[in-house]
């Protein structure tokens, strides 16, 4: 058997709608799963696309979530919308806002956007980048199972918590993307250095104790670090209020794993705010970007923030996205449970 085995895009995709549908999930939901998974692979977040299909899977198989769930959109006022994923996948459940708030955005200059009931969204901005791509200033927070203790404690009280913005470029693209958690790394980081055997960089995490280890089976068991010290677990304790408190959803105290198949639905929550910089910006918004990207690209060693993954995507959907022999055995398991 091969050691890796390369798929097209839409050899990907259709691996990817077969083993979710095979497993309970509804072909509409699987599709909004799926683009995100894809869009994970393309972007070299790996952590985030194949690689956590079988959870997906294996989640909607234990009940976890529902995965023919029919998210619920609510207007709230002209530019205030909140959906209801009923416990189902965040994605089909954020689609569905966008389709709302989006045009109110462009007519209004700005719109809210609150999912509850929800799920892990995947790649953050994943869903911002949608936002931009509509002309928009696109923000979005998801809280997630608690895993960060305040700074000199050891109990965890809030999630990674990740935060993203996408800015337009005002060419129907998009100019940057900031998409970071509130951890010196994702969680998602420890989980595959555990399962392949391999030690963390000291700073990652802390065990049980409070102390720092390089284990990261030991960090799993205890607190993810946040980044920049307390600055981090301030930001954590934004994304909470936004993304939990905001919309009526399960704190990450209360939420169960994203990662096992113990506890019910975890019932975490997204926000986004949508923003259009022309009703703002009294003009020359797209130079202002433009001149701030220059400033960032144009010396030696600088990253505009997205530019690689930007990068890494054509290249990847060039050349196909490979999986692991093992991880495609695994995924074929789940499409054959539902012939």
């Amino acid at each position: 058997m091969p050691d890796n085995v390369n798929l097209s895009l839409a050899e990907a995709e259709a691996l990817a709608v077969a083993a979710l549908t095979a497993c309970g999930t509804s072909e509409s939901n699987a599709r909004a799963l799926s683009a995100g998974i894809l869009g994970a692979e393309l972007d070299g977040i790996a952590s985030h696309g194949f690689r956590y299909l079988p959870i997906y899977c294996e989640h909607v198989l234990c009940g976890k979530v529902r995965g023919a769930a029919e998210p619920q959109l609510t207007q709230l006022s002209e530019s205030a919308f909140m959906v209801d994923a009923r416990n189902g996948f965040a994605h089909p459940a954020i689609d569905i806002g966008f389709e709302a708030a989006i045009p109110a955005a462009q007519a209004r200059a700005v719109a809210g956007l609150g999912i509850r009931n929800s799920y892990n969204c995947g790649v953050l901005g994943f869903h911002v980048e949608q936002i931009a791509r509509a002309g928009l200033l696109g923000i979005g927070f998801t809280n997630a199972p608690a895993s960060i203790a305040p700074v000199g404690a050891t109990h965890a009280v809030v999630g990674t918590n990740p935060f993203a913005v996408a800015v337009p470029d005002g060419a129907g693209g998009v100019a940057m993307v900031v998409d970071q958690s509130s951890s010196v790394v994702a969680k998602s980081e420890l989980s595959a250095r555990a399962a392949h055997g391999e030690p963390i960089p000291e700073g990652w995490a802390l065990g049980p104790d409070g102390e720092p280890t390089t284990d990261p089976k030991v960090g799993l068991a205890g607190t993810m670090m946040p980044s920049g010290g307390y600055k981090g677990f301030g930001v954590a304790l934004l994304v909470e209020v936004l993304a939990a408190a905001l919309t009526s959803s399960t704190l990450g105290i209360d939420a169960s794993s994203f990662a096992t198949n113990e506890g019910g639905p975890p019932g975490t929550g997204q926000f986004f705010i949508l923003l259009d910089p022309g009703a703002f910006a009294a003009g020359g918004f797209d130079t202002r970007i433009a001149a701030l990207c220059e400033a960032i690209a144009g010396q030696e060693g600088g990253r505009i923030p997205g530019r690689r993954r930007f990068e890494t995507r054509t290249r990847i959907a060039e050349s196909g996205i490979e999986l692991p022999a093992a991880l495609r055995q695994r995924i074929d398991g789940y499409i054959a449970r539902g012939r």
